[in-house]
């Protein structure tokens, strides 16, 4: 932990008065828990200490609505985290009974030279349960357990993302080109997922129509490659369009970034006035192409070790 002369009284100036009167149209990230009985005493009710396991909780799928792996990200941008103040103000348990969800609200409210304030609160049916500041302090990444760690200024890629994000701006673009223009950071992700993840030999993992395909990347905020796919050449004639190599960053799936990668293939398909798409989905993908309008269309089959369908969609 950073000693305590090197925290400025100045950015911690959003501590001195108390997140009164917040309600959930106040957040943009509103992320939806449920109490387990391990969490509860004896009479149902959760556990003070347990609120900031939930805040902790809401803080990594934050990142993710972010568009941002925590950890790589963090290591994209040089630094790290650590907690350096919290205030917290508990109105009423969460409890276990037959509605035991409730929502965890967090909201970047200020970004200072090396620290950023977040405010949060627990919402069970619209009624705050408790709410929170939580002053975070940017430092170096520690290089070993003797190498303390060192204040420095919050990247200003990271204070963009925070604010970009908290005034509704996109948390990613989307990019088209060809292999000269986009190989290497799409090489990178499919590495990652296909070849590291999956076990896929590296030598059946690059092809010649990787030269030959238009290629599309999502990246995000700063700068990161979260999703990727091709579009296969046409052939001569062809109304049926190819798309493959679909990847999606691994603890950001399930969060739109495919699909966007995904619908902008299928764009493209249709301005070379191709009006159909075929695709060979791993099997572990099929819900989330069915769910993107594909059906399956043949047998079962393996491919590279892995076993997939071929599934097909209309344009």
């Amino acid at each position: 932990m950073m000693p305590a002369e090197q925290i400025n009284p100045a950015e911690c100036s959003a501590m001195n008065d108390k997140p009164h009167g917040l309600l959930p149209g106040d957040f943009r990230f509103l992320h939806r828990l449920r109490v387990r009985w391990a969490e509860a005493g004896a009479q149902k009710a959760v556990c003070n200490a347990h609120d900031l396991m939930y805040f902790d909780t809401a803080m990594i799928e934050y990142w993710r609505a972010l568009a941002v792996p925590y950890e790589s990200g963090l290591r994209h941008l040089g630094g790290d985290l650590y907690a350096r103040k919290v205030m917290a103000e508990f109105e009423s348990p969460a409890r276990i009974d037959d509605d035991d969800v409730f929502d965890v609200g967090l909201r970047c409210d200020r970004v200072g030279r090396s620290s950023i304030a977040f405010a949060a609160a627990l919402f069970r049916g619209g009624n705050r349960l408790a709410s929170y500041e939580v002053v975070y302090g940017y430092t170096t990444r520690p290089a070993s357990s003797a190498c303390p760690q060192k204040a420095q200024p919050v990247p200003a890629a990271l204070r963009d993302l925070l604010l970009g994000f908290e005034a509704g701006e996109a948390v990613r673009s989307v990019h088209m080109g060809d292999w000269i223009a986009l190989g290497a950071q799409a090489s990178a992700l499919r590495r990652a997922v296909f070849v590291q993840e999956q076990g896929i030999a590296p030598e059946l993992e690059w092809d010649a129509l990787d030269a030959q395909s238009l290629h599309v990347v999502a990246r995000n905020r700063i700068g990161q490659v979260i999703a990727t796919g091709r579009l296969l050449p046409a052939e001569a004639g062809g109304a049926v369009a190819r798309i493959g190599r679909m990847a999606v960053e691994h603890s950001l799936r399930g969060s739109g970034h495919g699909a966007a990668v995904l619908r902008a293939l299928e764009d493209a398909a249709c301005r070379r006035g191709q009006r159909e798409v075929l695709l060979h989905a791993q099997r572990s993908a099929e819900g989330f192409y069915r769910r993107l309008g594909y059906s399956v269309a043949g047998a079962p089959f393996e491919e590279a070790g892995i076993a997939h369908i071929e599934m097909r969609r209309m344009l």
